[in-house]
């Protein structure tokens, strides 16, 4: 097969008309030649690190949807349905990964459960992660959240972290407004990533300390901006990185969008394919090729470089999509999941006082995963503390999704909605399920909707309710991933109606029981300080 254009040499930094020559998936041979040519053969995009589940879809329907845009693999941390289902989880989405038309590479979760002040359902130790390696090849340990345990030596962390580095493993970071001495124990330990910085003094602090920084754009966690000088600045360190994408954002693009923005703003073209195309492949050692003689033949032909449009994209010489079409459909698979189904009641949602109270509050930063504490005072209606709509205080809850247990109950601010309730079994990291409401009322009805259906995002807005089901461990749908999209929008478009003004609500409630992200969060056991690794009392 013989495919010509414009060539986009981005290793040697050139372009030149010619011929690729693709002969059992690989590149056999790159010709220059002289002609007139209108498209443009890059290499393909790669997803430094994201977590599939986000998307709510199969890893399969994922690769998918991410062809259409270019995206030919991605570095996925499974972390997600491990924290929910364990081992069985992870080999789960490997097996269903082998069937999607780009190449999705995974590491090993290195904290599951994330934290001990959780109910998480489903663990990963060493010797899970030994088979996981041992098993399926993985390319690195992912993520270590559990910073305290680098740098005090837990010996269960260090344990994780010797066996990578013993099988040559790389080793992923998480390591949020980490720095100075702390920092520096951290990145010795051998981790090699980040992709949490939200600070570009952040960020270069721990370039120079040897690590690479993963640029994330996702749904709610949006570090572009502040952190696009790095793309001149050190095109070597850097990486692009969604983490997590919801699947109206997923069908809309993904990689090909922060390489369209970068450009855009007057980025190096080959310093940002460089960092989107070639950095990935470097680091994790991926059978991903860069558009270089004797490469696996993953590439894409694009309108130009400017919009970057997409005309096709190849993964080891096969077409795998065509303007903006998978070549490969929709597949059903089996389900899996582990959801404990009870019910629960109105007054499980009530916070008792006779007294006005000042409460702790957790307040949501637009855009960013981390949040902020307040204390405000509220004022008792019949013994009970409510929401303070007018003032966009509203009753947060977490309800374990596991076994049967009384709601954690606490309060948050600027959700916005003025009426109804929201919920989630999407909930990071143990995937709890997570609501906000106006009353108790409400908030009880939208976690039992969920609880009906063994996972989902829904809305009640009196009576009216919506949910997308999410059967897949209850973070995935098996749906296509269009469908899944559309449902999801509506839902998205009905919390804005009811008077949110957040940018992703669903993502952003989703991060509101994320505990290793600063400052204030929730999880089904109690309002968690983040800074100081603790739980505090909601009321003051």
């Amino acid at each position: 097969m013989k495919i010509s254009g414009n060539i986009v040499d981005v290793v040697n930094r050139k372009i030149f008309t010619g011929i690729i020559h693709v002969e059992d998936g690989k590149i056999k041979d790159i010709s220059e030649e002289k002609f007139e040519s209108d498209k443009y053969i890059i290499p393909g995009f790669i997803d430094s690190h994201v977590h599939i589940e986000s998307s709510m879809l199969l890893p399969y329907e994922f690769g998918r949807i991410a062809a259409t845009h270019g995206t030919v693999s991605c570095i996925c941390d499974p972390h997600e349905i491990a924290n929910v289902m364990g081992l069985k989880g992870v080999e789960f989405m490997i097996e269903n990964s082998r069937q999607s038309p780009i190449k999705i590479y995974f590491g090993a979760p290195s904290c599951v459960p994330a934290t001990g002040f959780e109910t998480a359902g489903g663990k990963i130790d060493i010797n899970d992660i030994r088979y996981l390696f041992k098993r399926y090849g993985l390319k690195c340990l992912s993520e270590v959240m559990n910073v305290p345990g680098v740098i005090y030596n837990d010996p269960d962390v260090v344990e994780k972290i010797n066996l990578a580095k013993s099988l040559g493993r790389k080793i992923d970071g998480h390591a949020p407004r980490l720095t100075g001495e702390s920092l520096k124990k951290y990145v010795d330990a051998g981790i090699g990533t980040d992709h949490e910085c939200t600070d570009i003094n952040e960020a270069i602090e721990k370039i120079k300390l040897g690590m690479k920084v993963q640029i994330r754009n996702g749904s709610a966690a949006k570090d572009f901006d502040e952190l696009f000088e790095l793309i001149d600045m050190y095109p070597e360190n850097c990486m692009f990185c969604t983490d997590d994408l919801h699947p109206d954002n997923l069908v809309n693009g993904h990689i090909n969008l922060i390489v369209k923005e970068a450009v855009s703003r007057g980025a190096d073209l080959f310093n940002v394919l460089q960092i989107a195309c070639v950095n990935p492949v470097r680091h994790y050692g991926l059978c991903t090729g860069t558009l270089q003689v004797g490469d696996n033949a993953d590439f894409l032909i694009v309108s130009d470089l400017k919009n970057f449009e997409v005309l096709r994209t190849y993964v080891n010489g096969k077409v795998v999509a065509k303007n903006g079409v998978a070549d490969c459909k929709h597949q059903e698979f089996d389900k899996i999941n582990n959801f404990a189904k009870y019910m629960v009641s109105e007054s499980e949602f009530k916070v008792y006082s006779e007294i006005p109270k000042d409460v702790n509050v957790i307040v949501i930063n637009d855009g960013s995963l981390v949040t902020e504490r307040e204390k405000v005072k509220l004022r008792p209606q019949n013994g009970n503390l409510s929401a303070d709509v007018e003032n966009d205080i509203l009753k947060i809850a977490v309800v374990n999704r596991y076994k049967k247990s009384k709601p954690s109950v606490g309060f948050v601010k600027n959700f916005g909605i003025k009426r109804g309730a929201v919920a989630s079994s999407v909930a990071h990291d143990s995937h709890n399920i997570v609501a906000v409401g106006c009353d108790d009322f409400s908030l009880c009805r939208v976690v039992n909707i969920v609880m009906e259906n063994e996972g989902g995002v829904a809305v009640v807005d009196g009576g009216e309710q919506l949910i997308l089901p999410l059967p897949f461990g209850g973070i995935m749908s098996g749906e296509e991933g269009y469908r899944v999209s559309n449902q999801y929008r509506l839902l998205d478009e009905k919390v804005k109606k009811m008077g949110s003004p957040l940018m992703s609500p669903f993502m952003t409630l989703s991060f509101l029981a994320l505990l290793v992200i600063p400052s204030l969060k929730i999880s089904d056991k109690g309002l968690f300080d983040s800074e100081d690794f603790k739980f505090i009392s909601v009321l003051e």
